[in-house]
């Protein structure tokens, strides 16, 4: 993932869009992105190598790790603690529809079994497992699908050249052909689209360490559409998506935010759109990083996502042994139980007549509104005008709710006692 502030140069974007052609998607194409509108709530899943130092995924670049001594790391790492139906089994319960898992990150390290190189975790590892194929097979067994984050940048590989703003203290020698890595990128995107059975997508991150570079990405994505027709294509660039992709993210921020220096000049394009945000702050397995987000907040961000048309995919790092610590466990659980009440507001839903505003927001589906009421203590609550309605009524029991309108607003009378601590959501049933 993208840490620190970034702009993608002008000359980067031309290169880009030179170098992509118009692209039609498929009809699988087509049901996949609205597939994944309805699931609105996935698991991502930050583990590699790098959980040994149990410092984050960023370790090598951040403590100037020179690769002689990062490639120690592999040997160390053994997680025998690890069971992919109990990630699956967790991912579900907690109403998760996807798993996003890094296949490669930064680092170049492979977490599936690559006959590109051996620098890996069958080949390199006193493990000898690939969890990836664990993890696909037990996805389709308990009906998740599975998509592959994969970085571009890669602080490992000879032929990552010339050097992008990150992985100057890697200790590589100078040289290389950037082609050359080009093709073992799209061979090792062939082998995950090949051996591990339908996936989901391919989630790109790492294109902005070197924005002005000829990427290839015509032929990386038709690569990916023409081998799974049916998966999507996405990339963390934090730019307006580039031509060839299907969805599009935004990190640590909702759409249209601007709390992330690299996200102050990205535009809403007009694809399926996703968030993605920590529990901690870390997205890599952070031993000492304790800043846990309370089930509240993160609850309250699946509803804003909604609200903003986009879905949450909620970050997991997990131990080098391969467990997912419990703080992360037992909020994912809170967040099912939930869902099984309330799923019905944001399952399926698009977002609202009116972006979210500070008390909350609102989702719809069908002749439906649902409002959902976060940050309110007064009976009254007034809102643009909506649609005339025929009944309004609590979610979570059925308790008849008032609606007027007023001027050019509507306003909801909330039963007095009856707000929930987490999120009080009205059902508003449209007029014909």
């Amino acid at each position: 993932m993208e840490r620190r502030g970034f702009l993608a140069t002008a000359a980067g974007a031309l290169v880009v869009s030179a170098a992509a052609p118009a692209y039609t998607p498929t009809k699988v194409n087509l049901e996949s992105r609205a597939w994944f509108q309805d699931a609105k709530f996935g698991l991502f899943v930050h583990w590699g190598v790098y959980s040994v130092l149990g410092n984050g995924e960023w370790v090598m670049e951040n403590t100037k790790i020179p690769i002689v001594e990062y490639e120690k790391l592999p040997a160390r790492f053994n997680p025998t603690a690890f069971h992919a139906a109990e990630w699956v089994a967790m991912a579900k319960n907690a109403g998760m529809r996807y798993i996003t898992i890094t296949s490669k990150h930064h680092d170049g390290f492979a977490m599936f079994a690559t006959k590109q190189n051996r620098w890996n975790i069958v080949d390199a590892t006193p493990w000898k497992q690939d969890p990836l194929k664990m993890l696909a097979d037990e996805c389709r067994r308990q009906g998740l699908k599975l998509f592959f984050y994969y970085s571009q940048l890669d602080w490992h590989h000879p032929d990552y050249y010339p050097l992008g703003r990150t992985g100057k203290t890697a200790g590589r020698a100078a040289g290389g052909d950037f082609n050359r890595y080009l093709d073992f990128m799209d061979a090792q995107l062939t082998e995950l689209l090949t051996n591990y059975g339908d996936i989901g997508g391919i989630w790109f991150d790492g294109w902005w360490d070197k924005p002005d570079a000829e990427w290839r990405l015509e032929r990386t994505y038709s690569l990916i559409h023409r081998l799974q027709p049916a998966a999507m294509v996405g990339s963390n660039h934090h730019r307006k998506p580039f031509d060839g992709e299907d969805f599009q993210m935004f990190e640590k921020d909702l759409p249209g935010g601007r709390t992330q220096s690299y996200n102050a000049e990205v535009e809403i394009g007009a694809l399926p759109l996703e968030t993605c945000e920590t529990i901690n702050g870390a997205w890599g397995y952070n031993q000492n990083d304790k800043r846990f987000k309370s089930t509240k907040d993160l609850i309250h961000y699946l509803v804003r996502a909604a609200g903003h048309n986009a879905n949450f995919l909620l970050n997991v790092g997990p131990m080098p042994d391969g467990r997912i610590q419990p703080e992360f466990v037992s909020r994912l659980a809170e967040m099912g139980r939930w869902l099984q009440a309330n799923g019905e507001s944001i399952y399926g839903t698009r977002g609202g007549p009116f972006p979210p505003r500070n008390w909350g927001a609102v989702t719809q589906k069908g002749n439906r509104l649902y409002v959902h009421v976060l940050d309110w203590s007064d009976p009254l609550l007034a809102m643009p005008r909506l649609p005339r309605i025929k009944s309004a009524a609590l979610l979570k029991d059925g308790r008849k709710v008032t609606v007027r309108d007023v001027g050019p607003g509507t306003v909801l009378e909330l039963p007095a006692g009856e707000m929930d601590p987490i999120d009080t959501v009205v059902v508003l049933e449209k007029a014909a």
